[in-house]
Formats: C-alpha cells, structure tokens, sequence
C-alpha cells in the first residue's frame, strides 16, 4: 500500500466532477484512532475554502453510529441541490442535542469520522478515504486524545463501528486506502 499525501488525496478530488451541487465531498472514513481528523485538518490547510466537519458531533452519544448516516444524509441532500445544509450538535458535556449549525453550499466539503460515508449517500461523495491503523496504535491515540476516564466506552465503540462498516462495506468502496 502506497503512501498518499494530503496534497494528492485533494488533488484526486479536484480531478473528479463535482458530486455536491458545484461542489465536491470527501468523506474521511475509517477506524477510531486511525488519523482521519488529522488528514482531514491537513485537507482543509491545503483547500482554504473547505469547510472540514467532524462527525462525532453529529451521534447521539456513545452508540450513535446507527443513526449517523441519516444525520449525514439530511445535511448533504439540501447541497446538493445548490441550497444551505443544516445539522444538529450532540453536546458531549450536556449528554444531550444542541444547537443546530447550517454549511452554506461550497467547493468542497470534508467529512471526518467513523461512519462518515455511509452508502445511502454514495452518489454525492466525490472521494471515499479509508484510514486504518493496527488497533495498539488506535488505542494509545485514543487514550492521549480522550484520557484514560474514556476507556470503557472502547470495546463498545469498536463493536459499534465493527458492525457499521461491515454493513456498509466502506473499505471496499473507498477509492484510497491509507494506513497509518
């Protein structure tokens, strides 16, 4: 497996038609702990004009990965038709939703997080990327990023993505694989 810069997964993207209204999608999808966010941070220096979202504000809580796809899919129809995309924030803190957040149509729109290229939306993603790393590595990172205190939401959140991928086959369609 090759390695592939940032530059060249937003170049691939640009190749492509657009697939969101006049804009593209990217969606950044893959393993807890993989590096998603910190590609598509790197995705949103290199394109000043993306807007760069990430998806875990968008679950309901620890074992909102079933109705992400939805969520997803109700911010992405309206740009696709040239109109503003609204999504609602799941506060972390508060346990609960919060306010809604609009995304005004754009060149590119990049999406970050387990479950963010769900197939009912297949047809507006211009790029699918697949991150993956072995899980020792996936865990360290997730305790650096979320503590120790975090650590029993782990092996449910792994069964959680486990069961979503394998349902959407995401690997299988992304279009880059990237393994870190």
């Amino acid at each position: 497996m090759a390695t592939v810069s940032p530059s060249e997964v937003l170049a691939a993207a640009l190749s492509r038609p657009p697939t969101l209204g006049g804009g593209r999608l990217i969606c950044v999808d893959g393993l807890a702990g993989s590096g998603k966010t910190t590609l598509a941070r790197a995705l949103g220096a290199l394109a000043p004009d993306a807007v760069v979202l990430g998806t875990d504000e968008m679950l309901e809580g620890w074992r909102g990965l079933p109705g992400l796809g939805r969520s997803v899919e109700a911010l992405l129809r309206p740009l696709a038709a040239g109109l503003p995309g609204h999504w609602r924030r799941w506060d972390w803190y508060a346990d609960g939703w919060a306010e809604t957040r609009t995304v005004p149509p754009g060149p590119l729109l990049v999406l970050e997080g387990v479950g963010s290229a769900a197939a009912a939306y297949d047809d507006l993603v211009t790029l699918l990327v697949w991150v993956e790393a072995p899980r020792e590595v996936r865990l360290a990172r997730w305790l650096a990023r979320d503590g120790e205190d975090m650590r029993p939401h782990w092996d449910a959140w792994l069964a959680d993505e486990e069961a979503l991928h394998a349902q959407e086959d995401t690997r299988a369609r992304a279009d880059i694989v990237i393994r870190t």
